[in-house]
């Protein structure tokens, strides 16, 4: 991936997790992402009982576009899905995957890391990630 793109992408923002549907069409859901560019590796918090979701366990194929505010610039990152396991403990190695997803799409600390321990599990969470196969897109000018 270029460098400009890279840019673009950042370590985290807001972005359109691009899923396909049975029928072929795809299924967009604005997400929260982290980005590891060390990695090159995407990752989302997502909730067991969603449609994305079970998009992902049929299909593995995912996208996901970040644009600007102003539509001038975006990237689109491909890749193949994998899923963790549901949280099923407040302390289960799920919840701790959450926690760093939850910092590094934030860019801060949680102010009740038992009641966000409790909600992970109460909501069926899961991680969603993602290691770029192909970006492509439109550098900032």
């Amino acid at each position: 991936m270029s460098s400009q793109l890279q840019h673009r992408i950042g370590e985290r923002g807001l972005g359109v997790l691009v899923t396909i549907k049975r029928d072929g069409r795809p299924q967009l859901s604005n997400v929260s992402y982290a980005y590891d560019a060390a990695r090159n590796l995407v990752r989302v918090s997502l909730t067991d009982n969603r449609a994305k979701t079970a998009n992902l366990r049929r299909d593995p194929r995912a996208s996901l576009y970040v644009g600007d505010p102003n539509g001038s610039s975006y990237i689109v990152l491909e890749g193949k899905a994998e899923l963790t396991a549901v949280a099923a403990e407040p302390h289960d190695a799920v919840v701790e995957e959450l926690i760093d997803v939850y910092r590094a799409a934030s860019g801060e600390e949680h102010p009740d890391w038992d009641d966000y321990r409790r909600a992970m599990v109460d909501d069926r969470r899961l991680v969603f990630s993602m290691t770029v196969d192909h970006a492509y897109g439109m550098p900032q000018p």
